[in-house]
């Protein structure tokens, strides 16, 4: 194998605590270091996360890997950024506390090579809880931590599912044809979230009539510290998904934008009779979650 195959890009945002280990992680993979770079994007972090990555970088000169800066706040531009850089053929998405597994990029271009017709492919996102996970946690809540595991087997992903921002991965070519990630639902700004931008991408190709793929052998860890999985921080992340759903629809109709909100209220209902299956089966501690989830999605809808 020769020259550069596949490129993945991290975005960084005052994750001192976790970005090394997410690099290094990328560093340990299986592949010879030819075939393959690391573009870490810093999106204005305040904490020692520059420093970090230099450091890191000076004592690795046969990693492929270079730190750059994206002043416009929100992973959107961050990821554009990079990707404008990027050598490979096939574009890669890793959050900044992500662990890849140690055969992440080799099943990513043995997958490629093998799925002529894939435009992308999404991979599986396993929460590493630290300490533990809460008692409180169902899967109907995990997915705003990062828990995805659509299936057992590699398949098409069915209209309007999708890869999570986590572990995604999309041909270069049909990255520029959709003109990348929509920077109207920039993710995180500040303590704002406006989100759904791997949705709004993927949803994109779908309707060009490109395949997705989920392939549950292509692994990261993602790591969740449930000190920080407060009210206030669940509110920001279910929030920021429905602040995404008004951006996208409203970009349509106002007509979407109202069917979107049916939807949602539909959600809500759905969340009340989960709470209620919950409590009767013996797991109160789960029934509130589920419905906050869905009354904040909500506000967010309606940009609260």
């Amino acid at each position: 194998m020769n020259g550069i195959e596949i490129s993945v890009i991290i975005c960084s945002y005052n994750r001192q605590d976790y970005i090394i280990s997410a690099i290094d992680s990328l560093y340990h993979q299986t592949i010879p270091k030819n075939v393959y770079e690391v573009i870490v994007v810093d999106n204005n972090s305040k904490d020692n996360t520059a420093s970090l990555c230099k450091d890191y970088i000076q004592a690795h000169p046969d990693y492929n890997i270079q730190y750059l800066s994206e002043s416009r706040q929100g992973a959107s531009f961050a990821r554009n950024t990079g990707a404008a850089l990027a050598k490979g053929s096939v574009l890669g998405f890793m959050d900044d506390d992500a662990i890849a597994k140690p055969d992440f990029l080799a099943n990513t271009l043995n997958f490629f090579k093998s799925h002529n017709d894939a435009s992308g492919m999404g991979g599986r996102i396993i929460p590493k809880y630290i300490p533990s996970e809460p008692k409180w946690m169902s899967h109907f809540v995990s997915s705003l931590v990062g828990n995805f595991d659509y299936s057992k087997e590699v398949e098409v992903f069915r209209p309007n599912k999708y890869p999570l921002e986590s572990n995604m991965f999309v041909r270069t070519e049909d990255f520029l044809k959709v003109q990348g990630f929509n920077t109207a639902l920039p993710g995180v700004v500040g303590t704002l979230r406006i989100g759904g931008e791997g949705k709004d991408f993927f949803l994109k190709l779908q309707a060009l009539g490109r395949k997705i793929y989920y392939d549950p052998t292509v692994i990261v860890e993602h790591v969740v510290e449930t000190a920080k999985l407060t009210r206030e921080y669940m509110y920001r992340v279910a929030s920021g998904i429905g602040r995404g759903e008004r951006v996208r629809m409203l970009e349509k109709s106002k007509w979407d934008y109202f069917k979107k909100i049916i939807e949602y209220l539909f959600k809500l209902g759905a969340s009340f009779v989960l709470a209620i299956i919950y409590t009767l089966k013996g797991s109160p501690a789960k029934a509130r979650p589920v419905i906050w989830f869905r009354i904040d999605a909500l506000k967010g809808l309606f940009n609260k």
